[in-house]
């Protein structure tokens, strides 16, 4: 069984943003500009707050850290008593080190440069960057990235990554929405069971955001236990298989100027405009595959055409996926990371943990300056809830992730 953060302990932190240490700091010096400044914040920002926190608190004690030398407040909310430490996205969870000492060493881990290499580069040493990468992993995926129930994604992709643990083969049951990684589980086997404890964590924690939440579609290649393990986890789910997938095989199959075509004339039955029009185009596909093929590839295009009916449930939800490409293109970026670490040692904790912080960190990431000058937001985290916390990815990470992601 994996080991969880005890209950009592979670969430107790609240992480705030500040634009430097020096602005923290002559806030935290003054008790009266201090309980302004977390007025003013809990009112602009609730979500980083327990909601206990409108019903009044007051200051309860501060200390200075011996780690930085920085101090300290804790807050004592009127309404259940509860202590809350107040820290600045300036400083990583447990003191551990200044934000601007490692955020451009973790930043590189997005490439999956070795821990050893970052401690060569930057100091300290591998076992630092080590355990400060895997701390990203600890709060909620979900509640971390999603800041408002209302931009839960209705419309999700779910594929598994296969991995290996000490030797093991292991895998990584993911879960995409709105193109962010919202799941991250890493399950000892592929069978409906392991899938279903796997894909249900993102759903217990897209719950504690949400309660009613209920996720519309979910598109998926044709495994079947990953079909299975969702229609166990939400009953009403409509089921949607990658065409994408399809075409593939066939492609498996042929070679040259026959591939080029039957990939043309696959594509032209994906791009129909409408339930109606895709039967038609499957039926001209499936008698022409008749008359003109044979063998290995005459059997990959009558299997697709076979699926017409799953193929045509896309066209009732206009905004869902039809292809996994939208999850595919994240699945490489764990690839990637995976494989520089020539994937997952120690424990299945540390493994869940290095998940989750591959997982965040490409929510968090922030696009590249080519990109933004045209437009584009600063990470998929402002792509998603229209807002972002600070310019800094990993101040915005840290201070997304106050209360650990939780609801309180």
């Amino acid at each position: 069984m994996e080991q969880q953060e005890p209950s009592n302990r979670r969430g107790k932190s609240i992480c705030v943003p500040c634009q430097s240490e020096a602005d923290y700091v002559r806030r935290v010096d003054d008790p009266q500009q201090f309980r302004q400044w977390l007025e003013q914040l809990s009112a602009q920002h609730p979500e980083l707050f327990p909601a206990a926190i409108r019903r009044g608190f007051t200051l309860h004690d501060s200390y200075r850290s011996v780690k930085q030398g920085l101090r300290l407040r804790r807050i004592k909310l009127k309404a259940t008593g509860e202590v809350y430490l107040v820290r600045p996205a300036t400083v990583l969870p447990y003191l551990a080190a200044q934000t601007k000492e490692v955020e451009k060493a973790l930043y590189l881990r997005q490439w999956g440069v070795p821990f050893a290499a970052l401690a060569y580069v930057f100091g300290r040493n591998a076992m630092f960057y080590y355990r400060a990468w895997l701390h990203l992993g600890r709060p909620q995926l979900v509640g971390t990235t999603v800041k408002q129930a209302a931009d839960l994604p209705l419309h999700l992709l779910a594929d598994e990554k296969h991995t290996w643990l000490n030797g093991q083969r292991h895998y990584v049951a993911t879960t995409v929405g709105a193109g962010c990684l919202l799941g991250a589980a890493v399950v000892a086997e592929a069978s409906t069971e392991a899938l279903r404890a796997g894909y249900g964590e993102f759903l217990t924690e897209a719950r504690d955001l949400a309660p009613t939440y209920q996720p519309v579609t979910v598109c998926t290649d044709g495994w079947k236990a990953t079909r299975e393990a969702w229609q166990l986890l939400v009953p009403t789910i409509t089921l949607l298989l990658c065409f994408l997938h399809s075409v593939l095989k066939i492609e498996e199959r042929c070679r040259g100027v026959l591939r080029q075509q039957v990939r043309r004339m696959a594509w032209h039955v994906y791009q129909a405009r409408n339930k109606g029009e895709f039967g038609q185009r499957v039926r001209r596909l499936r008698e022409w595959a008749r008359g003109q093929l044979t063998g290995a590839v005459q059997e990959a295009v009558l299997k697709l055409c076979a699926l017409k009916e799953q193929f045509q449930r896309a066209y009732d939800f206009p905004a869902a996926a039809r292809t996994t490409n939208g999850i595919d293109r994240l699945m490489d970026y764990q690839d990637r990371v995976l494989y520089q670490m020539r994937y997952f040692h120690g424990t299945r904790e540390s493994a869940r943990l290095a998940a989750r912080a591959m997982a965040l960190q490409w929510n968090f990431h922030p696009y590249s300056l080519r990109a933004q000058r045209k437009g584009t937001k600063h990470s998929p985290f402002e792509s998603l809830n229209g807002f972002h916390y600070h310019d800094n990815w990993l101040h915005n990470l840290l201070t997304a992730a106050s209360m650990g992601g939780h609801r309180l």
